[in-house]
């Protein structure tokens, strides 16, 4: 059975939700954020679920030599042509983020806008802290960015819903299961008089269950940030973000 996250049908229906035009100008500033927390003066990139490119492109256009991976060949397509239209440098692979590994190659690793907790099997996502380690240098540094279970508690929203900029509606309705380790989403995406349903689930983490396992995977200490501006992790957190040193 495929998993829900490698459905190239899911991506290309979110695409005007997610990435509308404004939210490439955030990437910048993300980047920008996220590689002042990681104190990285350069060298090798790696942006791992990189989707279309809102990342790795503004980390190439300043100066790092950047891999890009992700599974969604649709995101993929996205981000060439981007980066063409940029004139940047970059290299995009397909891989699923389980499998990726390039031991000591990179300085920097950004996963940045819960491109994390995927997965059924909470191994898995050991095996990708894991393949992360593996893939920098000494003193490389890993920047994540998921959503945080503390911040998820406090906000929790059983139904939602939005309008694309070409009319399509998103509903999005959300029940927390698994004893609070995973969040079950249905998501009814309608346009032009046509509607498709998916289900999938994320795993969410709390700070500490975050820490402990990136830990696990070999990370030497690592600090936690409510949010990529580097506020602290407390009651005002609006994002769980983990800066791991190798």
């Amino acid at each position: 059975m495929t998993e829900w996250f490698a459905d190239d049908s899911f991506w290309a229906e979110l695409y005007p939700f997610e990435f509308a035009e404004p939210t490439f100008a955030t990437g910048e500033a993300q980047v920008e954020r996220a590689i002042a927390l990681s104190g990285a003066q350069g060298g090798d990139a790696l942006d791992l679920g990189c989707g279309p490119g809102r990342h790795a492109i503004p980390l190439a256009r300043r100066g790092f030599r950047v891999t890009a991976v992700d599974l969604s060949e649709f995101h993929l397509a996205k981000a060439r042509e981007r980066a063409g239209a940029e004139n940047v440098s970059i290299e995009f692979i397909t891989s699923d983020i389980r499998s990726f590994v390039r031991p000591n190659a990179f300085d920097l690793a950004l996963s940045i806008f819960t491109s994390f907790g995927y997965f059924d099997d909470r191994q898995d996502d050991l095996k990708v802290l894991q393949n992360v380690y593996r893939s920098l240098r000494p003193q490389g540094t890993l920047v994540m960015d998921v959503v945080a279970k503390e911040r998820l508690a406090k906000v929790f929203d059983p139904t939602t819903s939005q309008r694309a900029p070409d009319g399509a509606l998103l509903v999005e309705r959300h029940e927390i299961v698994d004893d609070w380790t995973r969040v079950r989403n249905e998501w009814l995406f309608v346009r032009a008089g046509r509607a498709r349903t998916f289900t999938f689930t994320l795993r969410v983490y709390s700070g500490q269950e975050l820490k402990d396992l990136l830990s696990a995977a070999g990370f030497a200490r690592t600090r936690l940030c409510g949010g990529l501006d580097g506020r602290p992790y407390g009651l005002e957190a609006e994002r769980l973000v983990a800066v791991a040193t190798k």
